[in-house]
């Protein structure tokens, strides 16, 4: 059965995404950026962004009925990979014991010029 799980975000619909998709124990959430009704959050601070988008994660994880601890993969996507100790610190606050596998790259531009990380996430409910 698969479950749709959404934001509330208008981009869903206009985009035609889900914030995550549950198919049985397998739940995929799309590419979260540290975006908020009041903006960006963090704004030129890596490791507040990452931070927060993790958080985000571990809401939607939970409503999927999830957590943390069901993460498998997380993919990150930095604007500036020369930062990348700043997400890493924040990913291993999150991560230490789970460890998930991980992919860290640079990309030229996210969607707004202020996102400087985008997080995709697999978890795996045992």
């Amino acid at each position: 059965m698969r479950q749709n799980i959404s934001s509330g975000s208008p981009w869903e619909d206009i985009i035609g995404y889900s914030r995550a998709v549950k198919i049985g124990n397998v739940v995929e959430i799309s590419g979260t950026t540290a975006s908020s009704d009041n903006g960006i959050v963090g704004k030129n601070d890596l490791y507040t962004q990452t931070k927060f988008i993790l958080e985000k994660v571990n809401s939607v994880l939970a409503e999927a009925g999830a957590s943390m601890q069901h993460v498998v993969r997380t993919r990150m996507f930095l604007t500036n990979i020369s930062q990348w100790e700043q997400a890493a610190k924040a990913h291993g606050q999150f991560f230490k014991t789970v460890k998930p596998v991980t992919t860290m790259v640079e990309v030229s531009n996210l969607i707004d010029a202020d996102m400087l990380i985008e997080i995709e996430v697999t978890a795996i409910i045992s």
